[in-house]
């Protein structure tokens, strides 16, 4: 089959790889319909996250239609699903507690030690991400097994469109448990750092959840449009000073919650990140933390702080001091899709959240490379590239 394999830094791939295969009774076999290049799948692209081999096959939200099931997996032939990009198995203590990113059954046991090394736990496995996640083949392909088939996949029903549903396999619930996260409460004022496409679905979910005011913060004019769209008040990072202006539009008190959904490649020419980008360069360092400092800095006392963001490493220079002194709170993670799945299809089902506004770009599959260097260096133009397989390579 066709599939998008990792190179190296900016070197991605459309490889001839062999057709994945029935390895565990749960598991499942998909023919991948839609998937998409999500913005941390930029962090592989730039080679911000460890462990990644050549030839392993990317990509972590698609959906498709079921082709081969194990004795033990509760899908059918035929039936059309999307995937969570965490991949769980349903039945260890943090799956009981609908904790499924945080399920070690997910990671096959040769690689458990790599993440407890950097983290000191195990994490789930992850489709498309590195061997520290597990090293699964991803979805960008024609085909993908799918481990655990009887508790990931939701099955989608019949007449219902790819791009109306596509975004529940990752970043709709993320936004959505961003969101959550931050505890909003009616009235409540709420900051949200970058307006890619978790951050644009945490402003929708911020004012589904009561929000009265949303803030966006970025510096792309085309995403921040899309944010206002929505109702929200927005600010230009390279147009005004963020902490400034946060404390004008909040008569100098803050927001109530801000969210982070900008993460380790942070942009901008302010002091802390251009010395973070020269320790990246000179592998003195790894992340660029600058969103989730200002954040802080700019959250309200007694206020709630979200970090969807993926981040990989150590940071230095955290406002710990600013964090414990205004009685801030943290809550962050990988997002426990298949908790938020039944509820978000409903909600997709009856109108109440639109899906489809972030769709920039559709591409045939065999394009995936050209989408990511386009995604990469375009982003204002480029919200979402939806990659199909079958579409004809000249589309």
């Amino acid at each position: 089959m066709r599939a998008l394999a990792w190179h190296g830094k900016h070197d991605v791939r459309m490889d001839t790889v062999p057709d994945p295969e029935i390895i565990n009774p749960r598991d499942a076999i998909i023919k991948v319909t839609s998937t998409a290049i999500c913005g941390s799948d930029l962090h592989l692209y730039d080679a911000y996250i460890p462990t990644l081999q050549k030839g392993d096959v990317l990509g972590h939200e698609f959906m498709g239609e079921v082709v081969e099931v194990g004795p033990k997996s509760t899908l059918k032939k035929g039936q059309r699903v999307v995937v969570p990009f965490t991949i769980a198995c349903g039945s260890c203590y943090h799956c009981g507690k609908h904790q499924y990113s945080a399920c070690p059954n997910g990671l096959p046991a040769d690689n458990q030690d790599i993440a407890r090394e950097l983290y000191g736990h195990e994490m789930s496995g992850l489709f498309g991400y590195s061997h520290m996640t597990g090293g699964y083949a991803g979805g960008q392909a024609e085909y993908v097994r799918v481990p655990f088939s009887d508790v990931g996949p939701i099955v989608i029903p019949e007449g219902v469109d790819d791009d109306k549903v596509l975004f529940l396999s990752d970043i709709l619930p993320t936004g959505w448990q961003a969101a959550e996260y931050a505890e909003i409460e009616p009235g409540d004022t709420v900051a949200v750092w970058g307006c890619g496409p978790v951050g644009l679905f945490a402003v929708q979910s911020a004012f589904l959840m009561g929000a009265e005011r949303v803030i966006a913060i970025d510096h792309f004019p085309n995403r921040l449009a899309l944010a206002a769209k929505f109702g929200a008040e927005t600010i230009n990072f390279e147009q005004s000073d963020v902490y400034d202006a946060l404390m004008l539009m909040t008569g100098g008190i803050g927001p109530d919650a801000v969210i982070d959904a900008v993460g380790l490649e942070a942009h901008g020419l302010y002091l802390d990140n251009v010395i973070d980008q020269i320790k990246a360069s000179t592998f003195l360092g790894t992340d660029r933390p600058h969103s989730i400092r200002q954040a802080i800095i700019a959250c309200r006392k007694g206020g709630r702080v979200s970090m969807p963001a993926v981040y990989g490493g150590f940071v230095d220079k955290f406002p710990l001091g600013a964090f414990m002194e205004k009685g801030l709170t943290l809550k962050t993670g990988q997002t426990h899709v298949q908790h938020y799945l039944p509820g978000l299809l409903n909600a997709i089902m009856e109108d109440k959240i639109d899906t489809t506004f972030l769709i920039s770009h559709r591409m045939p599959l065999e394009k995936a490379p050209e989408g990511y260097k386009l995604f990469h260096d375009h982003q204002n133009e480029t919200t979402k590239i939806v990659l199909k397989p079958g579409m004809a390579a000249d589309a």
